[in-house]
């Protein structure tokens, strides 16, 4: 069952970044443009951690496109036709 789990999201995450790498792609075309509207959410500005031996700088940005989203539905209807 947990192996079934670790798949489902690994199809669900790569879904979302195809499909918000065909978004990026589509930006350049007048029609197609909606597609990398979106989304981001995180930290914009990295987080400082200064402890005297070590630096630690912290980041994390997520960004939701309509064409990820898209693509991650696409690869849930992949998943359960799989399985």
């Amino acid at each position: 069952m947990k192996s079934r789990n670790i798949i489902f999201i690994i199809v669900m995450l790569s879904g979302l970044v195809i499909g918000g790498f065909l978004g990026e792609l589509a930006s350049g075309i007048p029609a197609l443009s909606f597609m990398s509207y979106g989304k981001e959410v995180g930290l914009t500005t990295p987080l400082d951690l200064d402890l005297v031996i070590i630096k630690l700088q912290l980041g994390f940005t997520l960004k939701f496109t309509i064409a990820g989203i898209i693509g991650m539905i696409i690869s849930i209807f992949i998943y359960r036709k799989l399985w």
